[in-house]
């Protein structure tokens, strides 16, 4: 039986190789939360980073299987340990050390050593020195020593990540390679709808494989990005830093509109953490994504998240219908790889506990909005998921939690959202159909 176990308990197959790109493809570039902005457009220079996923332009061939072949390392990995990440860049020579007891934010490793396909060096801040050896190969095990002023060196162990992720078996995974053929026909269809998906194993019967169909593609992110605000917030819970039935006074002048059960009540009154981060996913709300944002701090913290666990394609710029900003230029933006980075990171373990991880998934169950993948899939099918919709910009993302066929997705489109809408409905039910199939999947009606 596959193991579903969560957190790094888990220990990694020796794998045997990975799956070279198809191909690079294009992006969109910059997207906004909840709240008009400008359409997608080009962003020059941006690439997709090398990994252990299939990924398929939307005019291959569907079903095509390309030949596994032993995968290059990552340019940049992250070790998960408890309480806390420690990010390699290799080709940047810069590392971070984000944890509970502090963040030592981008630091230059000019001496930073990478030798048969591990990163290595030491650096100090403010006192505080950091060894470090970091294999640049997914599902490895990493180490770090920190050594802080007249105290000895805590030595911290743990499983390294990258994006993707290297498979567990690439010969189960390769079962999954027919679908990114099947999506990239659906991808191809969208002609109003710049679209991407990517789609990740996470019950084993795939050996833990991802696939994706334009994987980079860079749209406005809109209500999606609330899902990073939930982590940092859950992540501050797993540290003993805050309670989520701590209070967080709400005042008219928080109120804003589009998706959300808060404004409809009365302010100023106090609104509990666990309410306010209930809302954001159940309902999408947008007062209570702004609340949270200056709870935690602003826009600083989130993106030191993001930084942390090197998805470069995520940012978030700008509140929740805050068009001036938008107008401005400044908005929020993601990828489908950072989306399925993100959750297959929580499903894992790696950077929530699994209790907070729990807590997360339920909440995404709860989902209101359900338009778009539960819609395309039969009735009853279990499924947690967090839309975003904007004028120009539609997704779902989240998790199939079919039994013994779990699966992380991300369907991100850019242009009209109506027909957006019904990209990632086909998007979404094409994954479904590979899954419940019985030649390649476990689960029938």
């Amino acid at each position: 039986m596959p193991d579903h176990r969560i957190g790094n308990c888990r220990q990694p197959l020796k794998w045997l190789a990975a799956v070279v790109a198809l191909a690079v493809v294009a992006t969109t570039g910059p997207a906004t939360a909840d709240g008009p902005g400008p359409g997608p457009t080009s962003e020059p220079g941006y690439r997709a980073e090398p990994g252990y996923g299939v990924e398929a332009e939307a005019g291959d061939e569907p079903g095509a299987e390309p030949t596994p072949e032993r995968a290059p390392t990552s340019e940049v990995s992250w070790l998960s340990f408890p309480g806390g990440v420690f990010a390699v860049d290799s080709l940047g020579h810069t590392v971070r050390y984000r944890a509970c007891d502090g963040d030592t934010g981008r630091v230059a490793d000019p001496d930073m050593r990478v030798a048969a396909g591990v990163a290595s060096g030491e650096v100090t801040v403010e006192g505080n020195r950091y060894r470090y050896r970091v294999p640049l190969v997914g599902r490895s095990e990493g180490t770090l020593a920190v050594t802080r002023r007249h105290h000895p060196p805590t030595e911290l162990t743990g499983v390294v990540v990258t994006s993707p992720q290297a498979p567990t078996d690439p010969v189960a995974g390769a079962r999954l390679f027919p679908l990114s053929g099947q999506l990239a026909r659906v991808v191809a269809d969208a002609s109003l709808n710049p679209a991407g998906v990517t789609v990740r194993d996470l019950s084993g019967r795939y050996g833990d494989q991802q696939i994706a169909v334009n994987g980079a593609l860079r749209p406005k992110a809109a209500s999606v990005i609330k899902l990073w605000i939930l982590v940092e917030l859950l992540r501050r819970v797993d540290c003993g830093q805050v309670s989520l039935d701590d209070g967080v006074l709400v005042t008219p002048a928080d109120v804003v509109g589009g998706t959300g059960q808060l404004q409809f009540e009365t302010f100023p009154q106090v609104v509990t953490l666990h309410r306010l981060a209930q809302y954001l996913i159940k309902y999408s709300d947008n007062i209570a994504a702004n609340v949270l944002i200056t709870y935690l701090g602003g826009f600083a913290p989130v993106n030191a998240l993001i930084d942390s666990m090197n998805q470069r394609s995520t940012i978030l710029a700008r509140r929740m219908l805050d068009s001036a900003a938008a107008l401005r230029g400044e908005e929020n933006y993601t990828s489908p790889d950072d989306v399925v980075s993100l959750l297959g990171a929580v499903w894992d373990g790696e950077i929530l506990t699994p209790a907070s991880r729990d807590l997360m998934i339920g909440f995404m169950r709860e989902q209101t909005l359900n338009t778009k993948i539960p819609a395309a899939l039969p009735p009853g099918v279990p499924v947690a998921h967090k839309t975003g919709d904007l004028p120009d910009a539609s997704h779902d993302v989240g998790y199939y939690l079919i039994p013994g066929s779990e699966t992380a997705v991300a369907f991100l489109t850019a242009g009209p959202m109506d027909t957006g809408d019904e990209t990632v409905r086909r998007m979404a039910r094409t994954v479904y159909d590979f899954l419940v199939t019985p030649a390649g999947g476990a689960y029938e009606e």
